[in-house]
């Protein structure tokens, strides 16, 4: 396989030797990253995989604030010329993208969120300014805020009470904030029962709710000592980034990723086994 720099945004796009029809678009967390790693495992499938850098980058906002979706929708389109199908593989914040960007889009065959949210939470500034995380024809869309008398109980600190906190303390906000998960066409969810980042497996279980009140399925993959980093079969450990409990333990996370892997990889298309075993 070889690598492209993509044009007009700071990305990678890895191209398969053995193409197998299927583009894939994968977005990092709350580091905004070009997760080239997990885009390589991707193409290791088949899949035609890119993955751009969402914030930080030039021109782009220095933090998780009002991003537009219109990035991302921009790269499925360019995936879509050149492939049969596409799907969107997102983490965490990039989970939030991941799923608005198939819910508004009718390109998006499937949506993989690891460490998934069912809402959108709240971004800010760095003159604490308070706003949504992303934006759609210029518009920022609804959010949850945050409760602003929180503090952490712990060093380093785990968020997972925060949000749990800030959900019950604005419950007007939630359901103009939730995710139109509905409108998609196949979700595969994937979440640590030990996220201590966020309470990743009870949004997945609103996510499946709200797609099996309309008939839908949906793929729910978990393990009970996973934390909010999930490790795919023959992926990098990403080490670094903000200073916080993520829960899990790298085997636990590992042994999610490989129970995750299975539907990751008949998506991309591939009957391939997991990569190195």
């Amino acid at each position: 396989m070889r690598e492209v720099a993509l044009d007009g945004v700071d990305g990678v796009r890895v191209v398969p030797d053995d193409a197998s029809g299927v583009g894939a678009l994968v977005l990092a967390g709350s580091s905004g990253r070009v997760d080239a790693g997990r885009a390589r495992v991707l193409a290791e499938t088949g899949a035609l995989a890119e993955s751009i850098r969402w914030f930080g980058g030039e021109g782009q906002h220095d933090g998780p604030w009002e991003i537009p979706l219109e990035l991302f929708l921009d790269r499925v389109a360019a995936l879509r010329r050149d492939c049969d199908r596409v799907i969107v593989l997102g983490t965490s914040f990039g989970s939030e993208a991941a799923l608005l960007t198939g819910a508004v889009s009718d390109q998006v065959s499937a949506v993989v969120a690891f460490a998934p949210s069912d809402v959108v939470w709240a971004g800010a500034t760095r003159e604490g300014r308070v706003t949504s995380h992303w934006t759609r024809d210029g518009v920022p869309l609804p959010f949850v805020p945050f409760a602003d008398d929180w503090r952490p109980a712990e060093d380093p600190p785990a968020y997972v009470d925060l949000y749990r906190r800030s959900r019950a303390r604005f419950p007007d906000s939630v359901e103009p904030a939730r995710i139109p998960v509905e409108d998609i066409p196949s979700v595969v969810l994937v979440a640590g029962g030990d996220d201590r980042v966020w309470p990743a497996l009870e949004h997945a279980e609103r996510i499946r709710r709200h797609r099996a009140d309309r008939g839908l399925d949906t793929t729910l993959v978990t393990d009970p000592d996973a934390g909010h980093r999930t490790v795919l079969p023959g992926e990098p450990v990403v080490s670094g980034g903000a200073r916080m409990r993520r829960g899990g333990t790298e085997a636990a996370d590992r042994r999610l990723g490989r129970a995750a892997w299975k539907h990751v990889s008949q998506l991309c298309g591939s009957r391939l086994a997991a990569p190195g075993g």
